[in-house]
């Protein structure tokens, strides 16, 4: 059973920084890409930033680009999404997700999804 289990939200001020893991079981990790995608009270979702875990590319969203950084720790089936210089517009429940393709533009819907964990920034 796939299973994506995310940690580390939390209530920040705004220019604050929090980190965010996923640990992923249940498939080869390395065959899958995994991303991050955040839906607001009322908003559709949105891609966040992906990463293959086989070579390490990354892609992110405009709105994100420069201030979150996505990585992997393949040791641990684990990815994390670094987010630095946080807004109040980046508030979200964000959820991990994983694919066999690397799409950022598929992102919020990939095969495979966790519960999320939610990202509060006060300003």
């Amino acid at each position: 059973e796939v299973q994506l289990v995310e940690s580390g939200g939390g209530l920040v001020q705004a220019g604050g920084t929090l980190r965010l893991s996923c640990v992923a079981s249940g498939f080869t990790f390395e065959d899958y890409a995994v991303g991050w995608f955040r839906q607001a009270p009322g908003k559709e979702r949105e891609g966040v930033a992906c990463i293959s875990t086989a070579d390490g590319e990354t892609y992110y969203a405009d709105s994100v680009e420069g201030r979150f950084t996505i990585s992997s720790d393949n040791a641990k089936n684990t990815v994390y999404l670094q987010m630095t210089d946080l807004k109040p517009e980046d508030t979200a429940v964000y959820h991990c997700a994983a694919d066999e393709e690397l799409i950022l533009a598929h992102v919020a819907y990939f095969d495979y999804e966790g519960q999320g964990t939610q990202v509060t920034v006060s300003s």
